[in-house]
């Protein structure tokens, strides 16, 4: 999320969140951050089927840049506006686990296991987990872990009862030239049929295959949302309206 405003306004309702209750996790990547480091360095970004070629040095590069700047940074705006929340990688507690998930991507991984207890025990103490896609594997390696993967598994894995995802669309959208022809609700079902007609298009499709990857680990609802729009996830979860995509099972 790169308007600072804006990301102001989501730190202070996950806050809100927390205060009244609701034990909120925020699983966070940093896409853009990423390339704007690589540009720093002199590293160009390349892409396959919309996934960062990630060679030993850019692995090193997503680690510092998810873990380091963008999750710390999180972890204090959270505090600095009555929060209680710790930073967490996803290789503390080996809570990520991964293999590459293609030759050609280098080390991007694919998820294998997911260990959450880092996660409860943090939740226990009363703090909002902040938590990095970086993944590791049993010889030391670094992965480039997608977010909306891992924030699927993660869901299900802690038995969540929904997963909201931040985008920069209102949602799904009928037509793409069509704010008002947003899909408030879609089953799960449907999803297969939305994609071969070509409503759900481009990178919304890794998009939809994780909500439906998180319903099947037993979330009961999954929420794609317009992060530009202020106090998004306070209306999306707290109304009967909403302002997203719900998807369920």
């Amino acid at each position: 999320m790169i308007n600072e405003e804006l990301k102001h306004a989501v730190m202070r309702d996950i806050v809100l969140l927390s205060l009244v209750g609701v034990k909120v996790v925020l699983i966070h990547g940093g896409g853009p951050e990423i390339t704007d480091m690589l540009k720093k360095i002199g590293k160009p970004s390349s892409f396959v089927d919309g996934l960062r070629v990630t060679d030993r040095e850019t692995a090193d590069v997503v680690q510092m840049v998810l873990s380091g700047k963008i999750n710390k940074g999180l972890v204090n705006l959270l505090s600095s506006i009555g929060g209680k929340a710790i930073g967490l990688c996803g290789m503390d507690g080996r809570m990520i686990e991964a293999r590459p998930l293609r030759e050609e991507l280098g080390f991007v991984g694919e998820i294998v296991r997911t260990n959450v207890e880092p996660i409860l025990d943090v939740l226990e103490k009363g703090y909002i987990p902040v938590v990095s896609t970086v993944g590791c594997d049993m010889d030391g390696n670094t992965y480039n872990i997608n977010a909306d993967t891992a924030a699927a598994r993660i869901a299900g894995e802690l038995g969540a009862v929904c997963l909201v995802s931040m985008t920069d669309i209102a949602g799904i959208l009928r037509d793409r030239n069509d704010p008002s022809s947003l899909i408030v609700h879609i089953d799960m079902t449907e999803v297969p049929q939305l994609i071969e007609s070509g409503v759900i298009a481009g990178g919304m499709i890794p998009k939809a295959e994780c909500c439906m990857e998180a319903i099947r680990r037993g979330v009961k609802k999954v929420f794609i949302i317009d992060g530009r729009v202020p106090h998004s996830v306070l209306i999306e979860l707290l109304t009967d309206e909403g302002i997203g995509t719900m998807f369920e099972g």
